[in-house]
């Protein structure tokens, strides 16, 4: 870990600590020595709040917060890439938003309308923050604080599958959006059923896709490493011909050379699905 900070520090000419958001156990007692030690930094620069800057947008990040996650997901710039490219004039579906990354960077990029949908409010919270760091006006950028799957049935006109009736969820009118951004945790298990991006993509996908606008587009995301990236994009295809609207193209977009990886196979991948 000191010699990864002394790297970035000569990289950068700065000299920062380094806050580490280990998922893991801690080493245990007696560890060999070089095993790796997940410390606190000695001083509140973690704690503090920081504005970074991505293609000109504005991004509130913290090194230690509630969360493990950081603020914004840097291996999701190429996405985020894609979507600023896209953006003008559209509307667009932010789904499992988080911080609303993906969603401020279609609003600056001139999005009509961006609809972020996350179950986390201290999340949206900071999507919010960020809107208005970036001059984003409120009527253009709506945070919904609820479970992504009742939201994205209701848009498609699905039934709303729960395991309780007495389970209320937040009411949505059946529409269409320009851009569908996509971007799912692996596992999920609520009271309006599971998500899994391995075995059954398609119940997130199918909706989707139903929801698009004509000549529409969805950005999705698979973060598994085990996911074959050909067999993905053929479970994509297949699945939007079933729903009855078969994709006009399927272009996979390719993660940025400072997240690599060795064996050709990167954990993260995108694909931008078009009507």
């Amino acid at each position: 870990m000191l010699a990864l900070q002394q790297t970035a520090n000569e990289a950068l000419g700065l000299q920062l600590p380094i806050a580490c958001n280990h998922r893991g156990p801690a080493p245990a007692a007696g560890a060999p020595a070089g095993a790796p030690v997940h410390e606190h930094v000695p001083d509140a620069t973690a704690l503090a709040e920081h504005t970074c800057h991505e293609a000109g947008v504005k991004f509130l990040i913290q090194a230690r917060h509630r969360g493990q996650d950081p603020w914004l997901f840097l291996d999701l710039r190429a996405g985020r890439r894609s979507i600023r490219e896209l953006a003008a004039g559209k509307s667009v579906l932010n789904l499992f938003a988080y911080t609303c990354g993906v969603g401020i960077t279609a609003a600056v990029a001139g999005a009509s309308l961006v609809n972020n949908v996350d179950f986390a409010p201290s999340a949206l919270e900071v999507g919010q923050r960020n809107a208005a760091q970036n001059g984003i006006t409120p009527a253009r950028f709506l945070t919904l604080r609820s479970d992504c799957l009742p939201v994205l049935r209701q848009l498609a006109g699905i039934p709303v599958q729960r395991r309780g009736k007495s389970i209320p969820f937040e009411k949505v009118e059946r529409r269409q959006y320009d851009l569908i951004v996509l971007d799912p945790p692996r596992f999920a298990r609520g009271a309006f059923g599971s998500i899994d991006v391995v075995n059954d993509y398609q119940s997130l996908f199918k909706p989707c896709v139903l929801s698009l606008a004509p000549g529409g587009a969805v950005l999705a995301t698979n973060h598994v490493p085990t996911v074959v990236e050909e067999d993905w994009h053929t479970m994509l295809r297949r699945c939007a011909e079933k729903a009855g609207r078969p994709l006009r193209e399927l272009q996979a977009i390719a993660i940025d050379e400072d997240f690599p990886s060795f064996d050709g196979k990167p954990p993260l991948k995108l694909a931008l699905c078009s009507l």
